[in-house]
């Protein structure tokens, strides 16, 4: 994949964006299929998918541009930040509630949208703002049933999942800095393999302390996880900050738990209800905002973050 950054309006960057959350609205559903402890499962699936990353597309320009000025220490920020993502994302879940947990997770494309123009010194997009709030409108509509019945919040969990909105918008702002100077594979391949190595000792003793015994069940679920919610979507999801404005990429994030639900209905029969529809809905207009009038990437001039 280029390292060069298209100039105009591209949407092939659109729709591997897009196809990149789609995938990803898949996890929660299979993470519900599994029993296998969270942190093992988030470091099985990561050394899997490094591995068919690296035998795919491993070459010898990678280590060259791992050594350029500063892009280490952004590869390992960027590392450090996803992992924190997704532990406080659980604790969060386990706190509060799931539709409080991915309602706080999804604040993050609020702060892309205010702080996004200034750090990577671009002119804000109009159409950002009235299609954060449809998208936003949409994501309130899906959640907040869960939200009014929820029960047992803890303020631990609430400022977890307040961290999470945060800590996902960092993880974005450095994406979209290295993709300026570093190819997408080794972005990707570099986060798969600091994830799996921050997590795994956490993995082994959750695996230990519980006498977990892997299934057969959970061992299929781990590599469909591993093979088409990371190694594929991780690398298609760089390559798509790489080309699209950050805004709009955080805006088509929506479309993750809009999908989730009809994967819940796939896999576990679960129908979704009424309110999902509608709130799914606006967030599909939201996006087709973001991909009919919104502006192309634009040409930067490079600064610190």
């Amino acid at each position: 994949m280029s390292g060069a950054r298209a100039p105009a309006r591209d949407p092939v960057g659109y729709a591997i964006v897009v196809g990149s959350f789609l995938i990803w609205g898949a996890i929660g559903a299979l993470v519900r299929m599994s029993t296998m402890p969270e942190s093992a499962l988030i470091v099985s699936r990561m050394v899997i998918a490094a591995s068919i990353v690296a035998a795919v597309f491993a070459r010898r320009p990678m280590l060259a541009e791992v050594r350029r000025p500063g892009v280490g220490r952004l590869l390992l920020l960027n590392g450090l930040i996803s992992a924190a993502t997704l532990l406080l994302f659980f604790t969060a879940l386990r706190l509060t509630d799931v539709a409080i947990g991915m309602f706080l997770l999804f604040m993050a494309p609020v702060y892309v949208a205010l702080l996004a123009p200034r750090l990577l010194h671009q002119r804000p997009d109009p159409i950002v703002y009235p299609a954060l709030g449809v998208a936003l409108a949409g994501l309130t509509t899906i959640l907040i049933p869960g939200i009014v019945g929820a029960h047992d919040v803890s303020t631990l969990g609430i400022a977890c999942g307040v961290a999470t909105g945060f800590l996902y918008t960092g993880y974005q702002l450095v994406t979209k800095k290295l993709t300026r100077t570093t190819g997408s594979v080794t972005i990707a391949l570099a986060e798969m393999v600091v994830v799996a190595v921050l997590l795994l000792p956490l993995a082994v003793w959750q695996v230990v302390d519980g006498a977990y015994r892997p299934t057969p069940d959970d061992l299929a679920i781990t590599l469909v996880l591993a093979v088409f919610c990371t190694a594929i979507p991780y690398v298609l999801y760089v390559e798509g900050i790489r080309r699209i404005r950050l805004e709009h990429t955080a805006i088509l994030g929506y479309l993750e738990p809009v999908s989730a639900p009809f994967y819940a209905l796939l896999l576990l029969g679960e129908a979704p209800a009424a309110a999902t529809i509608a709130g799914g809905v606006l967030i599909v207009a939201a996006g087709v905002l973001i991909v009919a009038f919104g502006k192309p990437e634009q040409a930067v001039i490079e600064a610190p973050l």
